[in-house]
């Protein structure tokens, strides 16, 4: 009797595999290849029965040779639960994309779910190479556990009845409207609202109106969300807009707000507090909080405390940069119980010239045992300051990374830091300003001067043994990045100290 097509393709493939275990890789390909190549209509008829292997590296020949039937055949039978669509799509694809989303519909209005279909998430985020690659020959093909959901053999288990989707995408909107794809998406989702659940783990606000980017957000399950920046100038009006969203981000781990400030619209004392406390009463909903992140924040001055009271769990990191700050703020950021856990400290670009140099003593001690990263650049510290801080700072025993850039100290106190700093055995990086005399009368560099002075640091450090890399810069430091940075070639120097 005549043998099925289907059983015809699957005897010869597993044949074939029997025959040349020891090149699986071109077999697989040469099999989908060709299937594709005879007729795309008999490879659709072909693919409930396809070995698990083949679907993969068919569904790549189908997407990059904008198969579009094959492609909403194969979205039908896909037998993983995850359908890594996103690491496909570096390049626009609308016609390719618009298949998978009609094979999605195919799936959706059907009341039980094919035999072999395991498809639960559509991953738009650029994820997935690994898994594409271990079916186009680059890597050995095993495939991880969690993506792997072959068809099942159980006959009772083969009616499976249709759950909704979910749809995992990452969000950076940088324009005022949303972009094609987005607006498309976005349409998709609503017209099949409760079948569809679109999902976002990463936020990012780049430009947008507010009015839009809640029209964006209120088709995303927000609760999902755990990384939120916000890269753009915000007025503290605006921010108090956007709060309401952010309380329903009730999983948020990082939150990076940049350039909220307070203008002129916003100058009443009683409509700035009343704006404050609608940003920091939807912080106490926040209770997976790990990282915060201020850049700028106008509004803090003095309200430090109140955003502190917010905070629902201990922080592992947390920056407030380039503002003004009260004493009051230092004293209560060194009180609060939410940072005594803290593993990264960022208080660039913060004066503390004018404080008394206790707080910052007190602030150091009750973050000494966790504290991996402090970054205290351009933050005026002056002698007396830190020559206070030193004996906080030798506790901190867990110190990877340290900068002072942009602070004017002498060469005295700098021989006391890097005393104090060789007892930290965790301590890898440094960044220290260039000492103060190392500049003229007239506040420029001299780099002879600077050379000689580096000299006598080394000597310094030579007597304390063990791996060191110091950076001596006139210019902000370049771990961090800092924005402050002239556009002038900075001075830079690497002292490394070998054992």
């Amino acid at each position: 009797p005549k043998i099925p097509q289907h059983q015809f393709f699957q005897d010869t493939f597993q044949s074939r595999v029997r025959m040349s275990v020891q090149t699986p890789p071109q077999l697989l390909d040469l099999a989908g290849t060709s299937l594709l190549r005879d007729n795309e209509a008999s490879a659709i008829t072909a693919l409930e029965y396809l070995p698990t292997e083949l679907v993969p590296p068919l569904f790549l020949e189908a997407f990059f040779g904008r198969r579009i039937e094959t492609l909403k055949a194969l979205v039908q039978v896909w037998p993983f639960v995850r359908l890594p669509l996103g690491g496909l799509m570096h390049m626009p694809q609308e016609e390719t994309f618009q298949a998978v989303l009609d094979g999605l519909d195919v799936l959706l209005a059907q009341k039980v779910r094919p035999r072999r279909c395991r498809l639960r998430v559509l991953d738009l985020r650029n994820t997935g190479q690994n898994f594409w690659s271990m079916w186009s020959g680059a890597r050995a093909r095993v495939c991880p556990s969690s993506w792997m959901a072959p068809a099942a053999e159980n006959s009772s288990r083969t009616k499976q009845h249709l759950a909704s989707l979910e749809v995992f995408t990452d969000l950076c909107l940088e324009k005022r409207t949303p972009g094609k794809f987005l607006t498309y998406l976005l349409r998709w989702v609503q017209q099949r609202k409760g079948l569809i659940h679109l999902r976002c783990k990463k936020l990012k606000i780049v430009s947008m109106p507010v009015k839009n980017i809640m029209k964006v957000l209120s088709r995303v399950q927000l609760d999902c969300l755990q990384e939120v920046e916000v890269d753009c100038t915000w007025r503290l009006s605006t921010l108090a807009r956007f709060a309401p969203l952010l309380g329903q981000m009730t999983h948020v781990q990082r939150l990076r707000l940049s350039h909220v400030r307070v203008s002129e619209f916003d100058r009443q004392q009683q409509q700035q507090q009343q704006q404050v406390v609608q940003f920091t009463s939807q912080i106490l909903r926040l209770h997976h909080l790990r990282d915060l992140h201020l850049e700028s924040p106008s509004f803090l001055e003095g309200r430090l405390d109140q955003m502190l009271r917010c905070l629902k769990t201990p922080l592992d990191n947390l920056s407030v940069t380039n503002c003004l700050l009260t004493e009051s703020d230092l004293s209560h950021l060194s009180r609060s119980p939410n940072i005594s856990q803290l593993k990264g400290l960022d208080l660039s670009g913060i004066s503390l010239s004018d404080f008394c140099p206790e707080l910052l003593q007190g602030l150091l001690e009750k973050v000494a045992a966790t504290l991996q990263e402090l970054n205290l650049e351009q933050c005026g510290v002056m002698d007396p300051q830190l020559d206070s801080i030193l004996p906080a700072l030798s506790r901190c025993s867990q110190l990877s990374a340290f900068s002072l850039c942009g602070n004017r100290l002498s060469m005295a106190v700098m021989g006391k830091l890097l005393r104090c700093t060789a007892g930290l055995p965790r301590l890898r990086e440094e960044f220290y300003p260039a000492p103060r005399e190392s500049y003229g009368p007239g506040g420029a560099l001299h780099l002879g001067r600077l050379a000689q002075l580096r000299a006598e640091l080394i000597e310094i450090m030579r007597g304390f043994g063990g791996p060191r890399a110091i950076w001596l810069s006139s210019s902000p430091c370049p771990r961090w990045g800092s924005k402050l940075c002239s556009r002038e070639e900075p001075f830079l120097y690497h002292c490394y100290v070998p054992a």
